[in-house]
C-alpha cells in the first residue's frame, strides 16, 4: 500500500506542476484568476487548454504502463511491451491509412482506425494464445505481426500521393498530446476501462503463470480464458492510447521495471504501479516536450525515446547487478 501512495502523491505533484507550468508564463495574480475567475484568459489556459493535455498524457502513460505489465507477465520477459505482440505497429498502420486515404479530416475516424487496428492484432494473437502455451512462440508471432504492420505503414508513405499527407502521417506516428481537449478523451475512456477490467481480471493468472506452464495448468485456473483477456485487455488499453496520441515507445516498458522491486516481483501487484508510474512518466515527458526550447515543439514520442532510453538503460545496469550479487 505504501508505494501505491507514493506514486499517487507523486502523480498528483507532477500533474499540478504540469499544468502549472508551460510556454506561457503566469503571475501570481493570473493564478489567482484561473481559480476564481470564470472567462479569465488564465483560466482559459490552465483548464482550458494545459489541464485536457496533462490528463490526456496521464491517461495515455498510465494505460500503456499497465499494459506493458501484462505483457511482460504473460510472456514472462522483461522486455516486452506493448509493441511486442504487433498491436501498435497494427494500430498505427490502420490510423495511417485513413490519414493517406483522406478519410483523416472526418472526426474520430484516425482515432477509430487506430482502435480497430489494435483489436485485430489483438484478436490474432488471442487466437494465437487459446491454441499455443508457450511464451516463445507467442513473441515469435507477435514479431511478424509487427514486422507486417510496419511494412504496411512504410508502403503507405511509399504509396502516398502527397508531401502534406507524408507529414501528416509522419507527425502523429511521433506522436503528440498537443491540442487534445476533454471531449478527444471522452470517447476512448470505455475501451480503456474495458482493458483494466480485463487486465485485472487476468492478474491472477499471470501470478500463476511465474511458477511455470505446468503449474498453471495443474491450478485449476481458466489460463487459456486468462491469456485470452490479459491480450485483449493489453490490445485495448495500446489501441485506445495510440487513438489518443500516436506512437509512444518506452513508457511501457520501463514502467514496470521501475515499480517491480516494491511489490516483489509478484506480476499481479505490479499492474496498478505500473500504471501510475506511466502516467507519471508520460505526464513529465509532455512537461519536457513543451518546455525544451526549440522553434516547433518537440513530438511526445521524441522525447520518451530521448530520455526513456538511458532510463532503461540504468534500470537494466541495476537489474544485472542485483543478478551478479
Amino acid at each position: 500500500m505504501r508505494p501505491i501512495l507514493i506514486l499517487v502523491s507523486l502523480l498528483a505533484a507532477t500533474l499540478a506542476v504540469s499544468v502549472a507550468l508551460g510556454e506561457t508564463a503566469l503571475s501570481l495574480a493570473q493564478y489567482r484568476d484561473a481559480l476564481f475567475v470564470p472567462g479569465s484568459a488564465a483560466r482559459e489556459i490552465l483548464i482550458g487548454i494545459r489541464a485536457p493535455r496533462v490528463v490526456c498524457a496521464a491517461l495515455v502513460g498510465g494505460a500503456l504502463g499497465a499494459a506493458g505489465a501484462v505483457m511482460q507477465g504473460l510472456l514472462r520477459n522483461p522486455l516486452a511491451e506493448p509493441g511486442v505482440l504487433g498491436v501498435s505497429a497494427w494500430s498505427a498502420s490502420a490510423a495511417a491509412l485513413v490519414i493517406a486515404s483522406g478519410f483523416g479530416a472526418l472526426p474520430g475516424a484516425v482515432e477509430t482506425a487506430a482502435l480497430v487496428g489494435a483489436l485485430g492484432a489483438g484478436a490474432l494473437i488471442s487466437i494465437l494464445a487459446a491454441r499455443f502455451r508457450e511464451p516463445e512462440t507467442l513473441i515469435l508471432f507477435g514479431v511478424a505481426l509487427a514486422a507486417l504492420g510496419g511494412a504496411a505503414t512504410a508502403l503507405i508513405f511509399n504509396l502516398s500521393p502527397s508531401p502534406i499527407t507524408i507529414a501528416e502521417v509522419q507527425a502523429w506516428l511521433q506522436g503528440s498530446v498537443d491540442n487534445r481537449d476533454w471531449g478527444d478523451m471522452a470517447p476512448e475512456l470505455v475501451p480503456m476501462a474495458l482493458g483494466v477490467i480485463l487486465c485485472a481480471y487476468a492478474a491472477r493468472g499471470l501470478r500463476m503463470l511465474t511458477l511455470g506452464e505446468e503449474s498453471a495448468a495443474l491450478s485449476g485456473l481458466p489460463m487459456a480464458r486468462l491469456r485470452v483477456a490479459a491480450i485483449a485487455g493489453a490490445a485495448l488499453l495500446t489501441g485506445a492510447s495510440v487513438a489518443l496520441a500516436g506512437i509512444i515507445g518506452f513508457v511501457g516498458l520501463a514502467a514496470p521495471h521501475l515499480v517491480r522491486g516494491s511489490v516483489n516481483d509478484d506480476p499481479a501487484r505490479t499492474l496498478l504501479p505500473s500504471a501510475l508510474a506511466g502516467a507519471i512518466l508520460l505526464a513529465l515527458a509532455d512537461l519536457a516536450a513543451r518546455l525544451i526550447p526549440s522553434e516547433e515543439e518537440l513530438r511526445l514520442g521524441v522525447v520518451t525515446a530521448l530520455f526513456g532510453a538511458p532510463l532503461f538503460a540504468l534500470v537494466a545496469w541495476r537489474a544485472a547487478r542485483s543478478w551478479r550479487a
